[in-house]
């Protein structure tokens, strides 16, 4: 299936209000839960969405609309959002937020249909890709981090819910 643009807007318009929802005035120790050593919290997260917006997806996009798959994509650095010890959470989802925004005006500004979506790039890792197939794992990569966010934030009760762990599926991965 190929996505469709204005349903991939539709859920990447809606992740800045969700992870607003879900963290801000959060107390803190919700938001200095991670998994494990090198893991992201829901602050890195945050740092993580801020750095693609800046570097990875409008930036390919671009790359493929001009140069098509005659030269690959600088490489992503996952953890290239640097010390967020500074930021408040707040200041990170308004950050967030007005980046997205204005990458989904780029996005609008192109009125890209099916034949754009065809159009090759290179990724350095996987080789081809197209423009839809970019599309779409933005689409994903949102939703696999909101998830992240949600089952990270789960597990700060985890041993709390005692027997009901059980049944709590987010918990039980």
């Amino acid at each position: 299936m190929e996505p469709v643009v204005s349903e991939a807007v539709s859920v990447l318009e809606r992740t800045p209000s969700v992870l607003r929802a879900l963290l801000q005035d959060l107390p803190a120790p919700w938001l200095a839960q991670h998994e494990g050593e090198g893991t992201f919290g829901p602050r890195e997260v945050l740092g993580h969405l801020i750095h693609g917006e800046r570097t990875d997806w409008v930036p390919r996009i671009k790359q493929i609309l001009e140069h098509g798959d005659t030269q690959p994509f600088v490489p992503f650095d996952r953890h290239g959002y640097g010390d967020l010890g500074r930021a408040s959470t707040v200041e990170l989802l308004d950050e967030f937020e007005a980046l997205r925004r204005s990458s989904l005006a780029f996005l609008a500004s192109q009125s890209l249909g099916p034949s754009h979506l065809a159009l090759r790039g290179l990724h350095p890792e996987l080789g081809p890709v197209t423009l839809g197939q970019l599309l779409a794992t933005w689409v994903v990569h949102d939703l696999n981090h909101v998830a992240q966010v949600v089952r990270v934030m789960s597990a700060r009760y985890g041993s709390a819910v005692g027997p009901w762990k059980a049944y709590l599926g987010i918990l039980n991965r």
